[in-house]
């Protein structure tokens, strides 16, 4: 491979530029999503009555979720764009909290989904498991389940006889610990059949709360907001499947368009990985009115309106 201070000056500054371009792009949509997701987890801290809903905790796990995936994911791009290398041991750890926070997503989307299929059809008796003061078990299965496919990553790697793992820098990349052809068909083959049976999941609560909406001649209006947000669960998913098809896809557009490997490796993170994370508090926080309203009271700059409003109208 040819050595990057091997390169023409003019050739250095382009992809020095285009560096900087990738970061002034993800930086700022990072601080603005993030800052969302901690206004609505702040939003549920300041007022309990949300817990007393199954569905309104299984979107704060979300939101827990994507603020540990979202950093550790960032951290990464930032690591591999200015080329910082470091031993295997300080970058198994990020590797391992974004690997399974990423896993993770399909996971409570599909739980989201069977959340809203048994509100509507066992409205007065629901299992227990799906109760409030249970349902932390439920979120508990979901995290072993998903640290499964990084810890068999940690069990089988194999790195090349000149690296070590305490001492050798190394990009900090998921490819340095899937060096093992067979490693890496085992983790393709685990993540098709755990991406087809969220699918599935998915799929089947929406059909049935189809089905449920054309025989009902009642409460249609909830039963639509649920079948809407099972379809938005189904869009996310997409989004994050998309992700796998990055090596094909890179073979494929490569050669017919104008962009370098980089560029298309960028352009899958920025849409399919962080993408989804960003949409979560858009989608299922600004969609609910109750929480849209008590998120207006928690803004600092909404906030402070609201309490002088308040106060000028009982000085009246």
């Amino acid at each position: 491979m040819q050595n990057l201070t091997d390169l023409p000056g003019n050739t250095t500054s382009s992809i020095n530029l285009s560096v900087i371009m990738k970061v002034c792009v993800v930086i700022p949509f990072f601080i603005v999503f993030l800052f969302f997701i901690l206004l609505t987890l702040c939003t549920f801290a300041s007022h309990r009555q949300f817990f007393d809903s199954s569905r309104y905790i299984l979107f704060t796990y979300m939101l827990i979720n994507d603020t540990l995936q979202l950093p550790s994911s960032v951290s990464l791009f930032l690591l591999v764009m200015g080329c910082v290398q470091f031993a295997i041991v300080f970058c198994a750890p990020l590797l391992f909290v974004s690997t399974a926070t990423f896993l993770n997503t399909p996971l409570i989307l599909s739980t989201m989904s069977l959340e809203r299929y048994v509100a509507i059809f066992y409205p007065l008796r629901s299992p227990a498991i799906w109760r409030p003061e249970w349902i932390w078990i439920i979120i508990l299965s979901l995290w072993i389940i998903s640290c499964i496919l990084p810890t068999v990553d940690f069990v089988l790697m194999q790195l090349k006889p000149n690296v070590d793992i305490h001492s050798t820098p190394v990009l900090c990349k998921s490819a340095v610990l899937n060096a093992s052809p067979i490693q890496a068909l085992f983790k393709v083959s685990l993540n098709g059949i755990f991406f087809a049976v969220v699918a599935v999941v998915i799929l089947f609560t929406y059909i049935r709360i189809l089905l449920e909406t054309r025989r009902m001649r009642q409460d249609r209006v909830s039963v639509r907001k649920a079948l809407h947000t099972v379809l938005l669960h189904g869009f996310q998913l997409l989004l994050s499947v998309m992700a796998f098809s990055q090596p094909v896809a890179e073979l494929f557009l490569v050669q017919r368009v104008n962009l370098s490997q980089a560029d298309m490796s960028f352009i899958y993170y920025f849409c399919f990985i962080l993408l989804p994370r960003f949409l979560s508090p858009l989608i299922y926080g600004l969609r609910d009115e109750s929480l849209r309203s008590y998120m207006k009271k928690v803004m600092p700059c909404y906030g402070a309106r609201f309490h002088i409003h308040k106060e000028v109208k009982i000085t009246k």
